[in-house]
């Protein structure tokens, strides 16, 4: 099949449903009774909840996994370029020719049917997943956990929920508490659960879903914690310690999220056997593009004088802005003291002002866009407000990320940091633009 019938099956399917998200289970679990339940058939799955830090830490556990020598599949969302990024077999990331049969197949025993995009789309990996061998399945939710299609596995090996904030508020509540409770709906009666560090509120609330469920809880901060060291850090649990390196992703919350997953896999050493060589490995080896990746090569970073660089994160609420601030401000007590200006663009579902806030004091200037091909991008004009609203006194509208880039350039005397920001989006059009 060529490229374009994965395409064209794919956008049939955004066709089936009204809504682009509306959490109910009822519609899952008919199309996948219909398909001889492949969701029964999978591998020792550990499911991934959690607003902030998800894909790192799947992506820490995969190579750690890989590094000991397993078969891993892995389902995450959303994807950056192509639709085929969600789903990796085995290690390999699904071909088009057989991405697009098993929508195809979904497509025709759904007959029709109400159904929302992830809902169907998430059928159709488990379908994968059920078909090619593995050893391993890490599940990540698309949204909440309780509602969402993927907690349609009934007794993983292990559940992980990573930092919560927030975010989705349209559909998880308006509150931390709220939010906490339908993330914490992936724990399930006697299934062991990693939780990283989370605010008081959010802490009691899971721990509460763990009782009730008879599931283990174990908790960053009461159970373990991770300290930084020179050239590392230390993962301390049960008075025992564990010295890793510094992990290849960047930014000091990657300490935390690969704490997790060393923790994860610990948990499960009667099932996995990695070692703390593997666990390194995986650490120095992991790869999750757009989360605070710093840009080499392509047409973009050819537009740049020397010295200058160009960062992308698809961070899009208030915690991803705080990371961003923190990461800026560590480069400042590192000693480098070249400013930084955002290109930043956001859909209208999230809150611009919260994540634009903690940078007010860090960045030399804001230059906004519409994210392209996105009818639910904020406009740059709306954006430029927002960030002078939010604190930054140089906040300007561009027609395109060239432009706000040259215009960047134009107006900085001596070498700078450039980072766009604000949308997965954003960053998956710059990936595909950038090479």
């Amino acid at each position: 099949m060529l490229l374009s019938d994965t395409d064209a099956v794919l956008t049939r399917l955004m066709t089936l449903h009204p809504k682009v998200i509306d959490l109910v289970l009822d519609r899952v679990e008919l199309l996948l009774a219909r398909l001889d339940h492949p969701e029964h058939k999978l591998p020792p799955v550990i499911h991934v909840a959690g607003t902030n830090g998800k894909g790192s830490t799947i992506a820490f556990m995969a190579a750690m996994l890989e590094a000991a020598g397993y078969r891993v599949h892995v389902y995450t969302s959303p994807h950056l370029v192509r639709f085929n990024e969600r789903i990796t077999l085995a290690g390999d990331v699904i071909a088009e020719h057989d991405l697009a049969a098993l929508l195809e197949e979904c497509e025709r025993v759904n007959q029709g049917e109400p159904i929302t995009f992830f809902e169907i789309t998430t059928c159709a990996a488990f379908l994968a997943f059920s078909r090619v061998p593995g050893d391993v399945l890490l599940l990540e939710t698309g949204l909440g956990g309780r509602l969402d299609a993927t907690n349609m596995v009934a007794r993983p090996a292990l559940s992980i929920i990573t930092e919560i904030s927030l975010d989705h508020q349209q559909f998880l509540g308006d509150t931390l508490s709220e939010i906490a409770g339908e993330k914490a709906g992936i724990i399930k009666p006697g299934v062991p659960c990693v939780m990283a560090r989370q605010v008081p509120e959010v802490a009691s609330i899971i721990a509460g879903v763990a009782r009730h469920n008879d599931a283990s809880l174990i908790a960053e901060g009461a159970d373990w914690k991770i300290s930084p060291v020179s050239g590392g850090f230390i993962v301390r649990s049960s008075g025992q310690d564990q010295y890793l390196p510094k992990p290849v992703l960047p930014g000091a919350h990657q300490y935390h999220n690969g704490g997790l997953a060393v923790m994860a896999l610990g948990e499960l050493s009667d099932m996995f056997k990695v070692s703390g060589r593997d666990m390194a490995l995986g650490l120095k080896t992991a790869r999750w593009p757009a989360r605070f990746q710093h840009l080499v090569r392509g047409p973009l970073v050819n537009m740049l004088p020397r010295d200058w660089q160009l960062w992308l994160d698809g961070g899009h609420n208030e915690a991803a802005g705080l990371m961003i601030a923190g990461e800026i401000k560590s480069w400042r007590t590192d000693g480098d003291e070249r400013p930084v200006h955002l290109i930043f663009g956001m859909l209208n579902s999230k809150q611009a002002d919260t994540f634009l806030k903690p940078l007010a004091s860090c960045v030399a200037s804001v230059h906004t866009v519409s994210i392209p091909g996105e009818e639910n991008a904020l406009s740059a004009s709306e954006l430029a407000e927002t960030a002078k609203l939010s604190g930054h006194t140089v906040a300007l509208p561009q027609p395109s990320v060239d432009v706000a880039l040259q215009a960047i350039i134009s107006a900085q005397k001596g070498a700078a940091r450039v980072l766009v920001c604000g949308s997965l989006y954003l960053a998956g059009t710059i990936l595909a633009q950038n090479g």
